[in-house]
Protein backbone atom coordinates (compact mmCIF):
# COMPACT_ATOMS: atom_id res chain seq x y z
CA UNK A 1 0.00 0.00 0.00
CA UNK A 2 2.78 2.30 0.89
CA UNK A 3 4.45 1.53 -2.43
CA UNK A 4 1.37 2.52 -4.39
CA UNK A 5 1.28 6.04 -2.90
CA UNK A 6 4.44 7.28 -4.66
CA UNK A 7 3.26 5.71 -7.88
CA UNK A 8 -0.14 7.42 -7.68
CA UNK A 9 1.56 10.71 -6.80
CA UNK A 10 3.88 10.38 -9.75
CA UNK A 11 1.03 9.67 -12.13
CA UNK A 12 -0.90 12.66 -10.83
CA UNK A 13 2.12 14.91 -11.27
CA UNK A 14 2.63 13.60 -14.78
CA UNK A 15 -1.01 14.24 -15.60
CA UNK A 16 -0.78 17.80 -14.30
CA UNK A 17 2.30 18.52 -16.38
CA UNK A 18 0.66 17.02 -19.45
CA UNK A 19 -2.45 19.13 -19.02
CA UNK A 20 -0.35 22.25 -18.53
CA UNK A 21 1.51 21.64 -21.76
CA UNK A 22 -1.57 21.01 -23.83
CA UNK A 23 -2.23 23.22 -26.91
CA UNK A 24 -5.36 24.86 -25.60
CA UNK A 25 -6.76 27.58 -27.85
CA UNK A 26 -6.79 31.15 -26.54
CA UNK A 27 -8.81 34.08 -27.85
CA UNK A 28 -6.92 36.75 -29.82
CA UNK A 29 -8.39 40.18 -28.94
CA UNK A 30 -6.90 41.80 -32.06
CA UNK A 31 -7.73 39.30 -34.80
CA UNK A 32 -10.75 37.76 -32.99
CA UNK A 33 -9.63 34.22 -33.89
CA UNK A 34 -8.35 31.27 -31.91
CA UNK A 35 -4.60 30.96 -31.34
CA UNK A 36 -2.36 28.13 -30.22
CA UNK A 37 0.87 30.18 -30.15
CA UNK A 38 2.60 30.97 -26.84
CA UNK A 39 3.19 34.64 -27.90
CA UNK A 40 -0.16 35.33 -26.30
CA UNK A 41 1.44 34.77 -22.91
CA UNK A 42 4.04 37.46 -23.53
CA UNK A 43 1.41 39.88 -24.72
CA UNK A 44 -0.78 39.30 -21.65
CA UNK A 45 2.18 39.84 -19.33
CA UNK A 46 2.99 43.11 -21.06
CA UNK A 47 -0.60 44.32 -20.75
CA UNK A 48 -0.62 43.47 -17.06
CA UNK A 49 2.61 45.43 -16.56
CA UNK A 50 1.12 48.45 -18.35
CA UNK A 51 -1.94 48.28 -16.12
CA UNK A 52 0.29 48.56 -13.02
CA UNK A 53 2.43 51.37 -14.56
CA UNK A 54 5.52 49.18 -14.88
CA UNK A 55 6.43 50.69 -18.20
CA UNK A 56 9.99 49.36 -18.43
CA UNK A 57 8.84 45.78 -17.85
CA UNK A 58 6.05 46.15 -20.35
CA UNK A 59 8.34 47.51 -23.08
CA UNK A 60 10.92 44.77 -22.45
CA UNK A 61 8.26 42.07 -22.71
CA UNK A 62 6.77 43.55 -25.86
CA UNK A 63 10.18 43.89 -27.46
CA UNK A 64 10.86 40.24 -26.70
CA UNK A 65 7.59 39.33 -28.39
CA UNK A 66 8.46 41.39 -31.48
CA UNK A 67 11.97 39.94 -31.81
CA UNK A 68 11.04 36.32 -31.03
CA UNK A 69 7.86 36.07 -33.07
CA UNK A 70 8.23 38.42 -36.07
CA UNK A 71 5.31 36.72 -37.86
CA UNK A 72 2.97 36.78 -34.88
CA UNK A 73 -0.50 38.12 -35.16
CA UNK A 74 0.22 40.27 -32.09
CA UNK A 75 3.01 42.26 -33.79
CA UNK A 76 0.80 45.23 -34.72
CA UNK A 77 -0.76 45.46 -31.27
CA UNK A 78 2.65 45.04 -29.63
CA UNK A 79 4.13 47.99 -31.58
CA UNK A 80 1.15 50.16 -30.66
CA UNK A 81 1.48 49.08 -27.01
CA UNK A 82 5.13 50.16 -26.98
CA UNK A 83 4.08 53.64 -28.10
CA UNK A 84 1.27 53.64 -25.51
CA UNK A 85 3.77 52.85 -22.76
CA UNK A 86 5.79 55.97 -23.61
CA UNK A 87 2.59 58.02 -23.95
CA UNK A 88 1.27 56.91 -20.53
CA UNK A 89 4.62 57.51 -18.85
CA UNK A 90 4.47 61.21 -19.73
CA UNK A 91 7.20 63.83 -19.68
CA UNK A 92 8.83 65.68 -22.55
CA UNK A 93 11.33 62.91 -23.33
CA UNK A 94 8.78 60.09 -23.11
CA UNK A 95 6.25 61.98 -25.28
CA UNK A 96 8.89 62.61 -27.94
CA UNK A 97 9.69 58.90 -28.04
CA UNK A 98 5.98 58.08 -28.13
CA UNK A 99 5.53 60.29 -31.19
CA UNK A 100 8.33 58.41 -32.95
CA UNK A 101 6.74 55.04 -32.14
CA UNK A 102 3.30 56.17 -33.32
CA UNK A 103 4.70 57.39 -36.62
CA UNK A 104 6.47 54.05 -37.10
CA UNK A 105 3.18 52.27 -36.50
CA UNK A 106 1.46 54.41 -39.17
CA UNK A 107 4.29 53.65 -41.57
CA UNK A 108 4.12 49.86 -41.14
CA UNK A 109 0.33 49.50 -40.67
CA UNK A 110 -1.38 52.39 -42.51
CA UNK A 111 -4.55 50.46 -43.32
CA UNK A 112 -5.37 49.20 -39.85
CA UNK A 113 -8.09 50.89 -37.77
CA UNK A 114 -5.51 51.59 -35.07
CA UNK A 115 -3.65 53.95 -37.48
CA UNK A 116 -6.26 56.66 -36.83
CA UNK A 117 -5.75 56.18 -33.11
CA UNK A 118 -1.99 56.57 -33.56
CA UNK A 119 -2.47 59.82 -35.50
CA UNK A 120 -4.83 61.16 -32.84
CA UNK A 121 -2.28 60.31 -30.13
CA UNK A 122 0.38 62.26 -32.05
CA UNK A 123 -1.88 65.34 -32.11
CA UNK A 124 -2.69 64.87 -28.42
CA UNK A 125 1.02 64.86 -27.59
CA UNK A 126 1.35 68.43 -28.90
CA UNK A 127 -2.01 69.40 -27.41
CA UNK A 128 -0.78 68.42 -23.91
CA UNK A 129 2.35 70.57 -24.34
CA UNK A 130 0.48 73.57 -25.76
CA UNK A 131 1.10 76.84 -23.90
CA UNK A 132 -0.94 80.01 -23.48
CA UNK A 133 -1.61 82.48 -26.26
CA UNK A 134 1.00 84.99 -25.10
CA UNK A 135 3.77 82.36 -24.94
CA UNK A 136 5.43 79.92 -27.30
CA UNK A 137 2.92 78.70 -29.89
CA UNK A 138 5.08 75.97 -31.50
CA UNK A 139 3.13 73.05 -30.03
CA UNK A 140 -0.18 74.74 -30.86
CA UNK A 141 0.82 75.00 -34.52
CA UNK A 142 1.93 71.35 -34.58
CA UNK A 143 -1.27 70.24 -32.85
CA UNK A 144 -3.40 72.08 -35.42
CA UNK A 145 -1.49 70.45 -38.26
CA UNK A 146 -1.76 66.93 -36.78
CA UNK A 147 -5.48 67.21 -36.02
CA UNK A 148 -6.17 68.43 -39.55
CA UNK A 149 -4.19 65.53 -40.99
CA UNK A 150 -6.11 63.03 -38.85
CA UNK A 151 -9.51 64.43 -39.95
CA UNK A 152 -8.63 64.51 -43.65
CA UNK A 153 -6.72 61.21 -43.74
CA UNK A 154 -9.22 59.15 -41.73
CA UNK A 155 -12.62 60.79 -42.37
CA UNK A 156 -14.55 57.56 -41.55
CA UNK A 157 -12.93 56.98 -38.18
CA UNK A 158 -14.99 57.10 -35.00
CA UNK A 159 -12.37 59.39 -33.49
CA UNK A 160 -13.04 62.26 -35.93
CA UNK A 161 -15.53 64.13 -33.64
CA UNK A 162 -12.98 64.13 -30.82
CA UNK A 163 -10.30 65.41 -33.20
CA UNK A 164 -12.58 68.23 -34.42
CA UNK A 165 -13.36 69.36 -30.89
CA UNK A 166 -9.68 69.42 -29.98
CA UNK A 167 -8.92 71.28 -33.19
CA UNK A 168 -11.43 74.02 -32.34
CA UNK A 169 -9.80 74.40 -28.94
CA UNK A 170 -6.37 74.73 -30.52
CA UNK A 171 -7.65 77.27 -33.03
CA UNK A 172 -9.17 79.29 -30.19
CA UNK A 173 -5.68 79.66 -28.70
CA UNK A 174 -4.07 80.54 -32.03
CA UNK A 175 -6.81 83.07 -32.82
CA UNK A 176 -6.37 84.67 -29.41
CA UNK A 177 -2.68 85.09 -30.15
CA UNK A 178 -3.37 86.74 -33.52
CA UNK A 179 -5.90 89.06 -31.89
CA UNK A 180 -3.41 90.17 -29.25
CA UNK A 181 -0.80 90.95 -31.88
CA UNK A 182 -3.28 92.85 -34.06
CA UNK A 183 -4.51 94.92 -31.13
CA UNK A 184 -0.90 95.71 -30.18
CA UNK A 185 -0.23 97.07 -33.67
CA UNK A 186 -3.45 99.08 -33.52
CA UNK A 187 -2.46 100.71 -30.24
CA UNK A 188 0.99 101.50 -31.66
CA UNK A 189 -0.72 103.14 -34.68
CA UNK A 190 0.88 100.65 -37.08
CA UNK A 191 -2.37 100.37 -38.97
CA UNK A 192 -1.18 98.40 -42.05
CA UNK A 193 0.24 95.69 -39.78
CA UNK A 194 -2.92 95.71 -37.66
CA UNK A 195 -5.10 95.40 -40.77
CA UNK A 196 -3.04 92.45 -42.02
CA UNK A 197 -3.24 90.57 -38.69
CA UNK A 198 -6.92 91.16 -38.07
CA UNK A 199 -7.92 90.39 -41.64
CA UNK A 200 -6.01 87.10 -41.53
CA UNK A 201 -7.61 86.26 -38.18
CA UNK A 202 -11.14 86.81 -39.43
CA UNK A 203 -10.51 84.60 -42.49
CA UNK A 204 -8.70 81.74 -40.75
CA UNK A 205 -10.66 81.42 -37.51
CA UNK A 206 -14.34 82.38 -37.95
CA UNK A 207 -15.30 80.44 -34.77
CA UNK A 208 -13.13 82.66 -32.54
CA UNK A 209 -14.95 83.77 -29.40
CA UNK A 210 -13.97 87.43 -30.05
CA UNK A 211 -14.44 87.43 -33.80
CA UNK A 212 -16.81 90.42 -33.66
CA UNK A 213 -14.27 92.42 -31.66
CA UNK A 214 -11.54 91.57 -34.17
CA UNK A 215 -13.68 92.72 -37.11
CA UNK A 216 -14.67 95.92 -35.33
CA UNK A 217 -10.99 96.65 -34.63
CA UNK A 218 -10.28 95.98 -38.29
CA UNK A 219 -12.82 98.61 -39.33
CA UNK A 220 -11.37 101.07 -36.82
CA UNK A 221 -7.90 100.52 -38.31
CA UNK A 222 -9.19 101.42 -41.78
CA UNK A 223 -10.88 104.55 -40.42
CA UNK A 224 -7.68 105.56 -38.60
CA UNK A 225 -5.82 105.28 -41.90
CA UNK A 226 -8.40 107.63 -43.44
CA UNK A 227 -7.85 110.14 -40.63
CA UNK A 228 -4.08 110.12 -41.15
CA UNK A 229 -4.52 110.37 -44.91
CA UNK A 230 -6.61 113.54 -44.67
CA UNK A 231 -3.74 115.26 -42.85
CA UNK A 232 -1.17 114.56 -45.58
CA UNK A 233 -0.35 116.83 -48.50
CA UNK A 234 -1.11 114.68 -51.51
CA UNK A 235 -2.79 115.06 -54.84
CA UNK A 236 -6.49 115.47 -54.20
CA UNK A 237 -7.50 112.92 -56.82
CA UNK A 238 -5.12 110.29 -55.48
CA UNK A 239 -6.14 111.07 -51.94
CA UNK A 240 -9.82 110.62 -52.80
CA UNK A 241 -9.10 107.22 -54.35
CA UNK A 242 -7.21 106.00 -51.29
CA UNK A 243 -9.93 107.25 -48.96
CA UNK A 244 -12.50 105.37 -51.02
CA UNK A 245 -10.42 102.18 -50.81
CA UNK A 246 -10.06 102.39 -47.01
CA UNK A 247 -13.74 103.24 -46.60
CA UNK A 248 -14.64 100.17 -48.59
CA UNK A 249 -12.48 97.98 -46.33
CA UNK A 250 -14.04 99.41 -43.18
CA UNK A 251 -17.56 98.93 -44.54
CA UNK A 252 -16.84 95.30 -45.40
CA UNK A 253 -15.59 94.61 -41.87
CA UNK A 254 -18.64 96.21 -40.25
CA UNK A 255 -21.03 94.47 -42.64
CA UNK A 256 -19.49 91.10 -41.84
CA UNK A 257 -20.19 91.61 -38.14
CA UNK A 258 -23.87 92.14 -38.86
CA UNK A 259 -24.26 89.27 -41.32
CA UNK A 260 -22.11 86.65 -39.54
CA UNK A 261 -22.26 87.60 -35.84
CA UNK A 262 -25.60 89.39 -35.44
CA UNK A 263 -26.15 88.30 -31.81
CA UNK A 264 -22.75 89.37 -30.46
CA UNK A 265 -22.01 92.65 -28.70
CA UNK A 266 -20.44 94.62 -31.57
CA UNK A 267 -23.39 94.26 -33.94
CA UNK A 268 -25.04 97.52 -32.85
CA UNK A 269 -21.75 99.42 -32.96
CA UNK A 270 -21.16 98.16 -36.49
CA UNK A 271 -24.55 99.48 -37.59
CA UNK A 272 -23.76 102.93 -36.25
CA UNK A 273 -20.40 103.00 -38.00
CA UNK A 274 -21.97 102.03 -41.33
CA UNK A 275 -24.47 104.84 -40.99
CA UNK A 276 -21.68 107.28 -40.22
CA UNK A 277 -19.82 106.14 -43.35
CA UNK A 278 -23.03 106.54 -45.40
CA UNK A 279 -22.99 102.87 -46.37
CA UNK A 280 -26.00 100.54 -46.52
CA UNK A 281 -26.67 98.44 -43.42
CA UNK A 282 -27.28 94.75 -44.30
CA UNK A 283 -29.86 92.58 -42.56
CA UNK A 284 -28.82 89.19 -41.12
CA UNK A 285 -30.60 86.01 -42.13
CA UNK A 286 -32.43 83.71 -39.72
CA UNK A 287 -29.89 80.97 -40.32
CA UNK A 288 -27.05 83.30 -39.32
CA UNK A 289 -28.89 84.33 -36.15
CA UNK A 290 -29.54 80.69 -35.22
CA UNK A 291 -25.96 79.64 -35.90
CA UNK A 292 -24.48 82.50 -33.88
CA UNK A 293 -26.86 81.78 -31.00
CA UNK A 294 -25.76 78.12 -30.84
CA UNK A 295 -22.12 79.15 -30.84
CA UNK A 296 -22.62 81.53 -27.92
CA UNK A 297 -24.59 78.98 -25.91
CA UNK A 298 -21.96 76.28 -26.38
CA UNK A 299 -19.23 78.37 -24.78
CA UNK A 300 -18.54 78.24 -21.05
CA UNK A 301 -17.31 80.98 -18.76
CA UNK A 302 -14.46 80.32 -16.39
CA UNK A 303 -15.21 81.33 -12.81
CA UNK A 304 -13.12 83.56 -10.60
CA UNK A 305 -11.36 80.65 -8.95
CA UNK A 306 -10.62 79.07 -12.31
CA UNK A 307 -9.17 82.30 -13.64
CA UNK A 308 -7.06 82.68 -10.51
CA UNK A 309 -5.68 79.17 -10.73
CA UNK A 310 -5.14 79.55 -14.46
CA UNK A 311 -2.35 82.01 -13.75
CA UNK A 312 -0.31 79.15 -12.29
CA UNK A 313 -0.98 76.68 -15.10
CA UNK A 314 0.99 76.29 -18.30
CA UNK A 315 -1.91 74.95 -20.34
CA UNK A 316 -4.28 77.63 -21.74
CA UNK A 317 -7.94 77.96 -20.82
CA UNK A 318 -10.07 76.69 -23.71
CA UNK A 319 -13.48 77.02 -22.08
CA UNK A 320 -14.43 79.83 -24.48
CA UNK A 321 -13.98 77.63 -27.54
CA UNK A 322 -17.20 76.74 -29.33
CA UNK A 323 -18.59 73.20 -29.29
CA UNK A 324 -20.56 73.50 -32.56
CA UNK A 325 -19.57 74.21 -36.10
CA UNK A 326 -16.80 72.99 -38.34
CA UNK A 327 -13.17 74.02 -37.81
CA UNK A 328 -11.08 75.44 -40.62
CA UNK A 329 -9.12 72.64 -42.31
CA UNK A 330 -7.40 74.68 -45.05
CA UNK A 331 -6.03 78.15 -44.39
CA UNK A 332 -6.81 80.89 -46.93
CA UNK A 333 -4.03 83.05 -48.30
CA UNK A 334 -2.79 85.27 -45.45
CA UNK A 335 -2.45 89.05 -45.81
CA UNK A 336 0.71 90.94 -44.94
CA UNK A 337 1.34 94.62 -44.22
CA UNK A 338 3.08 94.89 -47.60
CA UNK A 339 -0.07 93.71 -49.33
CA UNK A 340 -2.06 96.44 -47.57
CA UNK A 341 0.36 99.15 -48.72
CA UNK A 342 0.47 97.83 -52.28
CA UNK A 343 -3.30 97.70 -52.44
CA UNK A 344 -3.54 101.33 -51.35
CA UNK A 345 -0.86 102.31 -53.86
CA UNK A 346 -2.73 100.65 -56.71
CA UNK A 347 -5.91 102.41 -55.64
CA UNK A 348 -4.08 105.74 -55.67
CA UNK A 349 -2.70 105.09 -59.16
CA UNK A 350 -6.16 104.65 -60.60
CA UNK A 351 -8.35 101.94 -62.10
CA UNK A 352 -5.85 101.05 -64.84
CA UNK A 353 -3.06 100.23 -62.38
CA UNK A 354 -5.42 98.54 -59.96
CA UNK A 355 -6.84 96.33 -62.67
CA UNK A 356 -3.50 95.16 -63.94
CA UNK A 357 -2.30 93.80 -60.62
CA UNK A 358 1.13 92.98 -62.06
CA UNK A 359 4.54 94.07 -60.86
CA UNK A 360 6.40 93.13 -64.06
CA UNK A 361 8.90 95.32 -65.91
CA UNK A 362 7.93 96.36 -69.43
CA UNK A 363 10.48 96.98 -72.21
CA UNK A 364 9.80 99.70 -74.77
CA UNK A 365 11.02 99.10 -78.33
CA UNK A 366 11.99 102.33 -80.04
CA UNK A 367 12.30 101.03 -83.55
CA UNK A 368 11.77 98.02 -85.77
CA UNK A 369 13.57 96.70 -88.80
CA UNK A 370 17.25 96.93 -89.75
CA UNK A 371 19.38 99.71 -88.24
CA UNK A 372 20.52 102.56 -90.56
CA UNK A 373 24.03 102.40 -92.11
CA UNK A 374 26.95 103.95 -90.31
CA UNK A 375 27.51 107.60 -91.10
CA UNK A 376 30.82 109.22 -91.90
CA UNK A 377 32.82 110.82 -89.14
CA UNK A 378 32.73 114.65 -89.06
CA UNK A 379 35.75 116.53 -90.41
CA UNK A 380 37.52 119.47 -88.84
CA UNK A 381 37.35 121.51 -92.05
CA UNK A 382 33.53 121.22 -92.32
CA UNK A 383 31.63 124.42 -91.40
CA UNK A 384 29.24 124.40 -88.43
CA UNK A 385 25.52 124.62 -89.26
CA UNK A 386 24.34 127.55 -87.21
CA UNK A 387 21.13 128.49 -89.03
CA UNK A 388 18.41 126.74 -90.92
CA UNK A 389 19.60 128.46 -94.14
CA UNK A 390 22.92 126.66 -94.04
CA UNK A 391 24.43 125.52 -97.31
CA UNK A 392 25.12 121.99 -96.00
CA UNK A 393 21.85 120.53 -97.38
CA UNK A 394 22.67 122.00 -100.77
CA UNK A 395 26.10 120.36 -100.70
CA UNK A 396 24.46 117.05 -99.82
CA UNK A 397 22.17 117.34 -102.86
CA UNK A 398 25.13 118.09 -105.15
CA UNK A 399 27.33 115.32 -103.83
CA UNK A 400 28.21 114.14 -107.36
CA UNK A 401 29.53 117.55 -108.56
CA UNK A 402 33.27 118.37 -108.35
CA UNK A 403 34.14 121.79 -106.88
CA UNK A 404 37.39 123.54 -107.72
CA UNK A 405 39.45 125.15 -104.99
CA UNK A 406 38.01 123.00 -102.20
CA UNK A 407 35.29 125.52 -101.13
CA UNK A 408 32.92 127.94 -102.76
CA UNK A 409 31.84 131.17 -101.11
CA UNK A 410 28.06 131.64 -101.07
CA UNK A 411 26.46 134.82 -102.26
CA UNK A 412 24.85 135.64 -98.90
CA UNK A 413 26.27 135.63 -95.36
CA UNK A 414 25.63 131.93 -94.73
CA UNK A 415 28.44 129.47 -94.07
CA UNK A 416 30.28 127.94 -97.00
CA UNK A 417 29.30 124.44 -98.09
CA UNK A 418 32.01 121.78 -98.05
CA UNK A 419 33.29 120.31 -101.27
CA UNK A 420 31.88 117.09 -102.57
CA UNK A 421 35.32 115.54 -102.51
CA UNK A 422 35.43 115.92 -98.75
CA UNK A 423 33.34 113.18 -97.17
CA UNK A 424 31.42 115.46 -94.90
CA UNK A 425 29.31 113.99 -92.12
CA UNK A 426 25.55 114.30 -91.82
CA UNK A 427 23.94 117.66 -91.42
CA UNK A 428 23.69 118.45 -87.69
CA UNK A 429 20.37 119.46 -86.28
CA UNK A 430 19.65 122.92 -84.99
CA UNK A 431 21.26 123.49 -81.62
CA UNK A 432 23.46 120.36 -81.84
CA UNK A 433 27.06 120.60 -80.68
CA UNK A 434 29.46 120.11 -83.62
CA UNK A 435 33.28 120.20 -83.80
CA UNK A 436 34.92 123.53 -84.57
CA UNK A 437 35.74 123.82 -88.28
CA UNK A 438 38.06 126.39 -89.75
CA UNK A 439 36.45 128.91 -92.10
CA UNK A 440 39.73 130.69 -93.04
CA UNK A 441 39.96 131.25 -96.75
CA UNK A 442 43.80 131.33 -96.58
CA UNK A 443 44.03 127.84 -95.15
CA UNK A 444 46.41 125.51 -96.98
CA UNK A 445 44.41 123.04 -99.08
CA UNK A 446 45.19 120.87 -102.09
CA UNK A 447 45.25 122.90 -105.31
CA UNK A 448 43.20 121.06 -107.90
CA UNK A 449 42.87 122.25 -111.44
CA UNK A 450 39.45 122.59 -113.05
CA UNK A 451 40.23 119.59 -115.25
CA UNK A 452 40.71 117.40 -112.17
CA UNK A 453 44.55 117.16 -112.31
CA UNK A 454 46.48 117.78 -109.12
CA UNK A 455 49.20 120.41 -109.57
CA UNK A 456 50.70 120.35 -106.08
CA UNK A 457 51.15 117.52 -103.56
CA UNK A 458 48.62 117.38 -100.72
CA UNK A 459 49.55 119.04 -97.43
CA UNK A 460 51.17 116.85 -94.76
CA UNK A 461 49.13 115.26 -91.96
CA UNK A 462 48.65 117.23 -88.77
CA UNK A 463 50.68 114.74 -86.70
CA UNK A 464 53.70 114.85 -89.03
CA UNK A 465 56.83 116.62 -87.79
CA UNK A 466 57.25 119.86 -89.76
CA UNK A 467 60.39 121.85 -90.52
CA UNK A 468 58.72 125.19 -90.24
CA UNK A 469 59.49 127.93 -87.73
CA UNK A 470 57.90 126.95 -84.39
CA UNK A 471 57.99 130.49 -83.18
CA UNK A 472 55.56 131.65 -85.84
CA UNK A 473 52.00 131.80 -84.59
CA UNK A 474 49.08 130.29 -86.48
CA UNK A 475 46.95 132.45 -88.66
CA UNK A 476 43.73 133.53 -86.94
CA UNK A 477 40.48 132.26 -88.41
CA UNK A 478 38.00 134.57 -90.02
CA UNK A 479 34.31 134.28 -90.71
CA UNK A 480 34.93 133.06 -94.25
CA UNK A 481 35.31 136.44 -96.10
CA UNK A 482 38.67 137.21 -97.71
CA UNK A 483 38.68 140.81 -96.58
CA UNK A 484 38.21 140.20 -92.87
CA UNK A 485 41.16 140.87 -90.58
CA UNK A 486 42.09 139.49 -87.17
CA UNK A 487 41.07 142.68 -85.39
CA UNK A 488 37.56 142.61 -86.86
CA UNK A 489 37.24 138.98 -85.81
CA UNK A 490 38.11 139.75 -82.18
CA UNK A 491 35.31 142.25 -82.02
CA UNK A 492 32.73 139.59 -82.90
CA UNK A 493 31.93 137.75 -79.65
CA UNK A 494 30.01 134.97 -81.40
CA UNK A 495 32.91 133.94 -83.67
CA UNK A 496 34.26 130.43 -83.03
CA UNK A 497 37.99 129.83 -82.40
CA UNK A 498 39.88 127.12 -84.26
CA UNK A 499 40.99 124.04 -82.33
CA UNK A 500 44.70 123.36 -81.95
CA UNK A 501 44.38 120.64 -84.58
CA UNK A 502 43.03 123.09 -87.14
CA UNK A 503 45.52 125.82 -86.26
CA UNK A 504 48.44 123.50 -86.82
CA UNK A 505 47.64 123.48 -90.52
CA UNK A 506 48.35 127.23 -90.80
CA UNK A 507 52.03 126.86 -90.02
CA UNK A 508 54.23 127.68 -93.02
CA UNK A 509 56.38 124.98 -94.45
CA UNK A 510 59.99 125.77 -95.21
CA UNK A 511 60.63 126.23 -98.95
CA UNK A 512 56.93 126.49 -99.84
CA UNK A 513 55.10 129.62 -100.73
CA UNK A 514 51.65 130.58 -99.60
CA UNK A 515 48.90 129.14 -101.74
CA UNK A 516 46.00 131.40 -102.54
CA UNK A 517 42.79 129.69 -103.63
CA UNK A 518 41.29 130.50 -107.00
Amino acid sequence: MLRRIPIIFGLGLLLAITSACTNKKVQNPLANVGSKQPDKVLFDRAMDALKHNRFDVARMTLQTLINTYPDSEFIARAKLAVADSWYDEGGATALTQAEIEYRDFETFFPNMPEAAEAQLKIANIHYQQMEKADRDFTHAMHAEEEYRQMIMQYPDSKLVPEAKQRLMEVQEVLADREFRVGRFYYLRQSYPAAIARLHTLSDHYPLFSQADEALYLLGQSYESEITLLRQRRLNETAKARMIEEFTKGAAEAYSRIITRYPVMDRAEDAKRRLEALHRPVPRPTKAAVAQNTKEIESRHDTGFVGQLMGNFRKHPDVAQSTKVGEPTLVDPTPMSATDVVQQATRAMAGPAAAGSGKNGVSVETLGTGAPPPNEAAPRSDAPAATTENSAAPAAADNAGTAAAGGAAAPADNSAAAPASGDSAGPTPAAGELVPNASANANELKPNVAPDGTQTLPPPPQVNEIQNGDPSQAAQPATDGKPGDSASSQDKDQNQEVDLPVASSKHKKKKGLRKIVPF
